[in-house]
């Protein structure tokens, strides 16, 4: 395989995953992609590669499911082990409930999501970096990770860890040279809300009524740029907003 870069993008079926792989990839950048729906991924993979010219590879996994993580990544042809951007990207909410009547199944979903298959992906992708010693891991997190909401809860939650859990990162493995950014974006116009609402389309498109979102390319931009900095400069956390968008929870809308 060629010299270019490579890049492992989890989640890349919709929304921000799928944008960031294609930033990357009109960057001539080769791309791993992953996701639990094969026909989607498969599809974004050969329109990839017969757009951008780029080398892709898609893998088909769940990030909660560690031993598949660990077997698939463990199993990568000696071409694409050479891992520089990792994008930790997978992740939902589920429900918009009281502390006490939410569903404990969705938040066992959304802790095994947003925390455990944030650690599973990390764990398995860090041999290679560690053995470079250079590399850089992005992981996507939100506004949510730095004001709690009301009815947020356990989702607050996983993305206070996602914070946390980056900060660990950048300091553990700062003898490897390895760049961590926690990316944090506001409002944003994807599937996240129709999945937040379990289907109800109406319902999730009212959420971006009366004012302009982010868009995935808005951040699918700003995580390819923390990328292309000087190799001592490290963006380590930033939180992205639409200009309507305050805070975690204050929107103004027209």
């Amino acid at each position: 395989m060629d010299k270019r870069k490579t890049v492992f993008i989890t989640g890349a079926t919709a929304g921000f995953g799928k944008a960031i792989a294609e930033k990357f990839a009109s960057e001539k950048t080769n791309c791993i992609i992953t996701g639990r729906r094969a026909e989607k991924l498969n599809a974004l993979a050969e329109n990839l590669q017969s757009t951008f010219g780029v080398k892709i590879l898609p893998l088909v996994f769940d990030v909660r499911n560690r031993e598949e993580v660990f077997d698939t990544v463990k199993n990568l042809p000696p071409e694409w082990q050479d891992i520089d951007v990792l994008v930790n990207n997978a992740g939902l909410a589920l429900g918009r409930e009281s502390f006490d009547t939410a569903s404990m199944d969705d938040w066992d979903i959304m802790l095994d999501t947003n925390v455990k298959g944030l650690l599973n992906v990390s764990r398995a992708v860090l041999p290679f970096m560690i053995k470079n010693k250079k590399g850089h891991i992005i992981n996507i997190g939100s506004t949510a990770a730095k004001e709690v909401y009301p009815n947020g809860n356990m989702y607050c939650a996983t993305k206070h860890a996602v914070e946390a859990i980056s900060k660990a990162q950048r300091i553990d493995l700062l003898p490897y040279h390895i760049k961590v950014t926690a990316l944090h974006p506001g409002a944003a116009e994807t599937e996240f809300s129709i999945v937040r609402f379990k289907g109800d389309e109406e319902k999730a498109k009212s959420i971006y009524e009366g004012y302009e979102p982010l868009h995935p390319a808005d951040i699918a931009e700003i995580c390819y740029y923390c990328t292309t900095l000087p190799s001592h400069v490290c963006i380590n956390d930033l939180v992205v907003t639409c200009t309507a968008q305050a805070n975690s929870y204050l929107i103004q809308k027209e």
